[in-house]
């Protein structure tokens, strides 16, 4: 995966004046378009569309600073008016391109470049799971987004769920693991941003269709499924693992991340306060 990202990094280099879509980038990449955006936000930092801007305003920048006129170096890398190339210059850079060319200040965005770096010589144990076709069956709730810490409206809609509920889910729980799992999915932000809401669910796995109108289902298909235990302070320990997937195992591993439902659980420690063992499951094609 790093060699892929590498490649791409430079095809943007030399279609920086293009216009560069997403779909097209990932296509270049021959991976596909999900996977490769979520790997490219967990190295990075950046969404792969925010990376491709920064670019071309900092290729902008070198281009006025050489005394190109602003109407050119605006149409350049894509712009369609004065106005749009001046906003987002100035939200960028906190001046405006004619400042640029009088005051001859620079402001710069260097090309990316990946490696994968070994800290402390640990490993991240994980094992593939091959499922038949199931359905999470629980209650479910728009959340806001949240990378850190304990999210309060989660908190507040496990504290929502009746008696009723609870034995319904018990009931119709029949395939591993036989924990209530946290499912989250339909992010405003695509999961590229700590912005905007997504769908959280608290629920079990079931391969029944039939249950009451207490409960939402959310059909998933057969396949494979990478399973990352871990142990320690919750819940710093399980987000630290779930930016480890995505920023060190899945670009030194053979899988792809697929566009479904990921989903956790967690077992809090009895005897020491706020710890816990969790599980991350990840949807993955081999």
């Amino acid at each position: 995966m790093l060699n892929e990202l590498n490649r791409v990094i430079d095809y943007i280099e030399d279609h920086i004046t293009e216009d560069l879509s997403l779909e097209a980038i990932a296509e270049y990449a021959k991976v596909p378009d999900f996977h490769f955006r979520k790997v490219f936000f967990y190295l990075s930092g950046l969404t792969l569309s925010e990376y491709v801007k920064n670019r071309k305003l900092s290729e902008a920048n070198k281009d006025l600073l050489a005394g190109e006129r602003v109407t050119d170096v605006a149409f350049k890398y894509g712009y369609q008016s004065m106005d749009g190339f001046t906003r987002a210059f100035k939200k960028w850079s906190g001046m405006l391109p004619s400042d640029v060319i009088k005051e001859k200040t620079h402001k710069s965005f260097p090309k990316l470049s990946f490696i994968i770096t070994v800290k402390g010589g640990t490993t991240m144990e994980f094992s593939i799971e091959n499922k038949p076709a199931f359905n999470f069956v629980g209650v479910s709730k728009r959340v806001p987004m949240q990378f850190e810490g304990v999210n309060n409206e989660i908190v507040t809609l496990a504290r929502s769920i009746t008696d009723e509920q609870k034995a319904e889910m018990h009931a119709l729980q029949n395939i591993a693991p036989y924990e209530v799992v946290n499912v989250s999915y339909d992010a405003d932000a695509k999961f590229m941003k700590e912005e905007g809401d997504l769908t959280h669910l608290i629920g079990v796995l079931t391969t029944e269709n039939q249950l009451s109108d207490r409960l939402e289902k959310v059909p998933v298909e057969a396949g494979l499924w990478a399973v990352f235990p871990n142990e320690g302070p919750f819940p710093a320990t399980l987000q630290q693992t779930m930016a480890s997937i995505y920023a060190e195992w899945l670009p030194s591993s053979n899988y792809e991340v697929i566009d479904a439902p990921s989903f956790s659980f967690t077992k809090m420690d009895r005897q020491k306060k706020d710890y816990a063992y969790s599980e991350v499951w990840i949807p993955v094609r081999g």
